[in-house]
Order: C-alpha cells, then sequence, then structure tokens
C-alpha cells in the first residue's frame, strides 16, 4: 500500500515528553476500558495541544512518535458483526489483525463490549507473514475470547472484509493510566482491494478521529476535549465507516453523523 506521508510529528507531538512502548504497557495497557471516539479538526486539535501537554506523555519509538499502523477486519458473509455495530447490540465483538508497521509487531485482536458497555481487548501475538488471513490458531483465539467474556462459542465463518492504513499519535496520562490516541490520514480498502487504487477511500488530513481510553470513560482527556467545545461523536467505529464507504454495506444510517463530520459520504444515499 501506498505509504502515509508524516506530517503529524512537528506540529502535533512535538511538545509532549517521550514515554517507551515498555514503560507503556506497564503504566498503561487498557485492555479492559471505556472508550470515546472524537472527530476533531486540525485546528481544535492544536488550540487543546497546550493543555494536553501538561498531562500526558508521547510514545516515542527510535525518535520517532507517530507510526503506520495497517488492520485488516474479518467478518462472516452475511456481515454479522457489521450490522451488529449497525443495530446497537449490546453483545457486540470485531475480530482484526493489526499490524504495528513501525515496530514489526502483529496481533490477532478481538474486540468485545461487556455487560457495562465496557471494551474488552483479547489479542494474541501472530506472524507478520500471516497478516490478512486467520489460521487455526487465530480463529482458536476468537472463540476463547468470546467464551470468556459472552460464555458462548463463536462458531461463524470469517473472511477479510476491509483493510486500513492510518497513522497514530499514542498519548499517555502522566497519572491514572489514561490513553488516548490520534488517527490520521485514514485508507480504507474493501475486500479484495489492498494495494490498489481501486475502490480506496481516504479521510483529509486535517481531520482526525481521537479516541480516549479511561477506567470509567470520564477521563482528563475528555475533559480537556470539552473545555475546547469537542464531545464524543456516536458511532465512529473507523471499521464501520470504512464499510459503509467501500460498499462493502447496503446500510449505514447509524454512521451517518460520523460520515458528515469526517466529511466523507458513500457514493449511494442510505437505505
Amino acid at each position: 500500500m501506498t505509504p502515509i506521508p508524516d506530517t503529524t510529528d512537528e506540529w502535533l507531538t512535538g511538545g509532549f515528553a517521550p514515554i517507551g512502548l515498555q514503560a507503556l504497557n506497564q503504566k498503561a495497557a487498557m485492555l479492559e476500558r471505556l472508550d470515546n471516539k472524537y472527530v476533531v479538526q486540525a485546528s481544535a486539535l492544536h488550540a487543546a495541544l497546550p493543555e494536553l501537554m501538561t498531562l500526558f506523555d508521547v510514545l516515542e519509538i527510535d525518535g520517532k512518535r507517530s507510526f503506520t499502523y495497517d488492520t485488516c477486519y474479518f467478518d462472516d458473509p452475511q456481515r454479522r458483526s457489521y450490522h451488529d455495530h449497525h443495530q446497537g447490540r449490546r453483545q457486540r465483538l470485531k475480530v482484526r489483525v493489526r499490524h504495528y508497521v513501525d515496530a514489526a509487531l502483529c496481533f490477532v485482536e478481538v474486540k468485545l463490549k461487556d455487560k457495562r458497555g465496557s471494551t474488552v481487548k483479547k489479542r494474541m501475538p501472530y506472524d507478520p507473514g500471516k497478516y490478512g488471513r486467520l489460521d487455526a490458531s487465530a480463529l482458536a483465539h476468537v472463540d476463547a475470547a468470546c467464551r470468556a467474556v459472552y460464555g458462548r462459542p463463536f462458531n461463524l465463518p470469517l473472511e477479510p472484509v476491509l483493510h486500513m492504513r492510518y497513522r497514530r499519535v499514542t498519548l499517555v496520562a502522566r497519572e491514572g493510566g489514561e490513553r488516548m490516541t490520534i488517527d490520521t490520514g485514514i485508507t480504507f480498502f474493501g475486500s479484495g482491494q489492498e494495494g490498489t487504487d481501486a475502490g480506496q477511500r481516504r479521510t483529509g488530513d486535517s481531520v482526525f478521529i481521537v479516541e480516549t481510553k479511561s477506567a470509567h470513560g470520564h477521563g482528563l482527556a475528555d475533559a480537556v476535549l470539552r473545555r475546547y467545545h469537542q464531545h464524543p461523536t456516536n458511532a465512529c467505529s473507523k471499521y464501520c465507516v470504512g464499510m459503509s464507504l467501500t460498499g462493502e454495506v447496503q446500510r449505514f444510517n447509524r454512521f451517518l453523523p460520523a460520515l458528515r463530520k469526517l466529511g466523507e459520504m458513500p457514493s449511494r444515499a442510505p437505505a
């Protein structure tokens, strides 16, 4: 896939103190958390940075502060995972393989909602050479995650349905273990389109998807963003937005507010 230009470091991350990956994982793994997602314009993010710099450090690896992520999402032929999100079902999950390109790491990740509405992420190290497909061990991991959180097996067939690439900056609170991620340059590819220009959709460089991850959903970053008149954007899953934009699904009414904020709309009117 075409590399994403690294245009974020100088203005977005330059004023933060660094934190290493090992220290981040010890301090703020946040595999169980409450998430809030925001669609934020560059001007609003720029205004909030001085306050964020007093509260957060930035992940730095080998002198880099923004990192390329490749992610492949999986669903069954009826797109059950997508439609569970579209219908707002309390029990829903997403299955993906994520390749942390700069760190040369890869994981099978299952994200599930528990009874409190918290996000539980179960992940397993994976061979980067298997990116884009699930082997028997990966499928066993998905099944084990479903049993652990929902008490039932996972028995749906899975196939790759969406690829995406973006750059991410990760901030870590100096106190309390909270995290904040800032994604930009998000490029979506539908099934069979990875590595090609056919059917791809890309968000602009002046708009960011910001996600706060805290124990109770009302963390330091949420308070800062509110002071700059930024509020959570409901139904702002990158997976669901990407499925809508690439034409993989026919219904996307629930995600229209997020799509409008991103300045991107599917090529057809919603069903």
